[in-house]
């Protein structure tokens, strides 16, 4: 197996440093792209010292999903990982990988997150949707055949947000499957600051209905589990009303958000599903565009050519 590691970042160069420390000490052969941009933090400078970085692309657009689909171009393995720059990876990672290829083209693991009094950590989240078994996979810590990105086309650039989920859609709908490896773990060092963290809830809502109209059609199914979804997050705001950490000015907004990302994602699924009715669902893959880097620096042999 030849193991390339997509790791995109953006203004992180302290944890990407660190990220990419692991990766080197855990799996050495590993070839390590990372996508970086656009960053105003000297991560192009640091990037570009180190010896460990195989190669380096820049893009302009601050999606994550972009970032991915540049990395997927430049690598060469015939596995392709994606790593999130705060996290590193744990002993066993590199070998629960070779493991559950033998079970699955996708293979994921758990985020182990330090809080106060311990650490947390996931299972593997399975649902079924209109009679396919969803397996759901984290972004930032996933490993694919490269077989299947390209069967994929990569992921979806439409998305801002849930790029991951959609892909596992439309993984199913493939018959093609994900397995979960507990040993395939990665830590996060950064705690949160126990702040409330502001959410994009039209985007939510955007990419949630998107990707379900997208891959589902117009069907109760799809209706039924996004109402479910506004219900259940409507009764959160509205707890959050009573309890005086939100005004009702505030509650009605992001009801206001909900609804137009609802209605805008619905519309744009549709349009998305009419003009690609391919198993793999992505009219915004990487076969759409050749512009994403705005430069690449290669070191597998080669010297540095920004492009």
């Amino acid at each position: 197996m030849q193991l390339s590691v997509v790791v995109p970042t953006l203004n992180g160069r302290d944890q990407l440093s660190a990220c990419l420390d692991r990766l080197t000490a855990a799996a050495p052969e590993a070839e390590l792209v990372v996508v970086n941009g656009p960053s105003a933090d000297g991560t192009t400078g640091m990037v570009r010292d180190r010896e460990d970085v195989d190669v380096l692309v820049e893009v302009s657009a601050r999606t994550v999903n972009v970032a991915r689909n540049a990395g997927i171009e430049v690598a060469s393995g015939d596995v392709i990982a994606f790593v999130s720059d705060d996290l590193r990876i744990e002993d066993g990672w590199r070998r629960a990988i070779v493991d559950g290829l033998t079970e699955a083209p996708v293979v994921t693991g758990p985020t182990h997150r330090t809080v106060p009094g311990g650490v947390t950590t996931e299972s593997a989240e399975t649902r079924a949707i209109a009679a396919r078994d969803v397996t759901y996979f984290s972004g930032s810590n996933v490993a694919f055949e490269a077989d299947v990105l390209d069967d994929l086309d990569g992921f979806d650039e439409y998305l801002e947000t849930g790029g991951a989920r959609d892909a596992a859609h439309r993984l199913a709908g493939m018959d093609l499957g994900v397995t979960w490896q507990p040993e395939m773990s990665v830590r996060c060092e950064y705690e949160a600051d126990g702040g409330r963290t502001h959410r994009d809830w039209g985007w939510k809502y955007r990419a949630l209905s998107y990707r379900l109209v997208k891959n589902y059609g117009l069907r109760p199914t799809v209706i039924r589990r996004t109402a479910a979804h506004a219900v259940r997050d409507a009764l959160s705001a509205a707890r959050d009303v009573v309890g005086g950490d939100a005004q009702p000015t505030e509650w009605f907004g992001t009801g206001r958000d909900v609804l137009s990302g609802i209605a805008t994602g619905s519309s744009d699924g549709f349009v998305a599903r009419r003009r690609d009715r391919a198993e793999s669902r992505n009219p915004h893959g990487i076969s759409k565009r050749a512009d994403r880097a705005v430069a690449r620096y290669d070191w597998r042999g080669t010297e540095s050519t920004p492009e």
